[in-house]
């Protein structure tokens, strides 16, 4: 019986440098997205507390935006001072009329990429800082 020589030393490195890029990137963007997430729970809380500060007759667009920042800072979202808040006081609802808060964030993916590069050298993907936007409507007090 013949013996078939082959030579399978280079075969797991090759499997390992094809395979570890794209475990890598699913990993880093788990984590990447879960932290846009978080981001985003923390901007919707912040434009909801800036609307419950809006309804009250008593309160200035001052006290909302510090109401808006306070609570970002309060929820570790770095450059608080960086987002945009909007406040509009007279939105029609209903009967009534309502108080509309609107955040804009700037996001940047620090992680991924970096990974994105690794896995497709030319591509631009997540280059730049995407803006995230909450914003959170509540009827005025009468």
């Amino acid at each position: 019986m013949m013996k078939r020589l082959t030579n399978e030393r280079g075969a797991a490195l090759l499997e390992t440098a094809i395979t570890l890029p794209l475990v890598l990137l699913v990993t880093v963007s788990i984590f990447e997205f879960g932290r846009a997430y978080q981001t985003w729970q923390v901007l919707t809380n912040a434009a909801r507390e800036g609307a419950r500060v809006a309804i009250l007759s008593e309160s200035n667009d001052a006290q909302i935006r510090d109401a808006v920042r306070n609570y970002m800072t309060g929820g570790r979202l770095p450059s608080a001072a960086a987002a945009s808040i909007n406040v509009e006081r007279a939105v029609p609802f209903g009967q009534n009329t309502a108080s509309r808060v609107t955040v804009t964030y700037p996001f940047n993916f620090t992680v991924l990429n970096p990974v994105i590069r690794l896995v497709s050298r030319g591509s631009t993907t997540g280059q730049g800082v995407t803006n995230m936007v909450s914003a959170a409507l509540m009827r005025n007090e009468s």
